[in-house]
């Protein structure tokens, strides 16, 4: 895509500072976008890919945030208003991915992956509505939620985040009716993705299962949000499964 599409446009990406977070801000930057990202525990890593993104030659600001407070959300939406007078693109990426088998969780664990994958998203998406819904632009203001093939099939393994994700989804889907017309609201589904931490034996074991006979990579979901960002503002309540084919 030009890398002019987003030019002039501020965007928030939660979770930005790293793995898909971070390819997703670098992606609407090299598009033209000014770019807020959100972090908790990755200080080191904001500081770094603000700095990549500045080296693009777009502007860029680190906020902490706890997904799981509604302050929180509140300032960081502010600050990233703040920073540069008008919000855009709103990516609902920060997320938390956990393995437990459903007969011993615990509802701390329920609660927290629920409060992070599903609620926060919808907190980020009610601060950030009025600022969006003012917008000029004729293409109107974008939100995009990182869902996952979990919230489509599910993973007996991963139980609660599946379940968090499809909510996810469905509320993509409420959004993009309450939302309209002023906001288009749409969800990336990943499936398989490779990224650090993964093993080279669970990597191979998946891109053997998928038709594309690959994995996915970051750069793949970033692109599929930045059609999204970017694309017609008439595709809204969408979601698209970003997997190689691997959910057939």
């Amino acid at each position: 895509m030009s890398s002019q599409l987003l030019s002039g446009k501020s965007a928030l990406v939660t979770g930005g500072a790293r793995r898909l977070g971070r390819g997703i801000a670098l992606a609407l930057a090299r598009a033209g976008a000014d770019v807020v990202l959100t972090f908790r525990n990755s200080q080191a890593e904001a500081v770094e890919t603000v700095r990549a993104i500045e080296d693009l030659g777009r502007a860029s600001l680190a906020v902490h945030c706890e997904l799981r407070s509604e302050a929180s959300v509140r300032a960081a939406v502010a600050a990233a208003v703040s920073r540069f007078g008008r919000l855009d693109i709103v990516v609902n990426n920060a997320a938390i991915f956990e393995s437990a088998p459903l007969d011993t969780l615990t509802l701390d664990q329920w609660d927290a992956v629920f409060e992070t994958n599903a609620r926060g998203p919808f907190l980020v998406a009610r601060e950030a509505l009025p600022y969006l819904r003012a917008g000029k632009s004729e293409e109107g203001g974008r939100i995009v939620n990182i869902g996952s093939l979990g919230g489509i099939h599910a993973w007996a393994g991963h139980a609660h985040y599946c379940a968090s994700k499809a909510a996810l989804h469905m509320l993509t889907q409420a959004m993009a009716k309450a939302f309209a017309p002023q906001v288009s609201v749409n969800c990336v589904a990943p499936g398989w993705i490779e990224m650090d931490g993964i093993s080279a034996a669970q990597a191979e074991h998946f891109a053997a299962k998928t038709p594309m006979r690959r994995n996915g990579s970051v750069e793949d979901v970033a692109q599929a949000v930045l059609f999204f960002a970017a694309g017609p503002h008439f595709v809204t309540g969408q979601v698209l499964a970003v997997d190689g084919g691997l959910g057939l």
